[in-house]
């Protein structure tokens, strides 16, 4: 049996000696579906997007700024300053959506959150 027909799939270059292989087509995936796919697992879920140790160390050093002489913390009370700040957060962020969807873009900006900011006073 002869040697190269065992190796059907690969082609042997005439020019320069080297192996290659069939290209076949490469698929490619409908652009933004990673964003949408990420975005409806964040709206499911219900769990906090801000890590809780590091959002601790900045509540007590925001803290030691203001009022030094209050160095305890109970956990419940970082916790729920972490549900306000996160929802707040997530607030802003769907009205400068708006304010992008508006301008019929789908790109968030840092012009929409400036103008945000104007309209609200924030």
């Amino acid at each position: 049996m002869p040697r190269n027909s065992l190796h059907h799939s690969n082609r042997q270059d005439a020019s320069n000696g080297s192996m290659r292989r069939k290209s076949t087509p490469r698929k490619r995936g409908i652009a933004g579906a990673n964003a949408l796919r990420e975005v409806r697992k964040y709206q499911k879920s219900t769990r906090l997007l801000i890590r809780k140790l590091p959002f601790s160390r900045l509540v007590r050093e925001i803290s030691m700024k203001f009022a030094p002489h209050i160095t305890c913390w109970q956990s419940l009370a970082i916790m729920a300053l972490q549900e306000a700040a996160e929802s707040r957060l997530v607030g802003i962020f769907e009205d400068a959506n708006l304010l992008a969807i508006h301008a019929k873009r789908q790109t968030l900006m840092i012009k929409d959150l400036h103008t945000l900011m104007l309209i609200k006073d924030i």
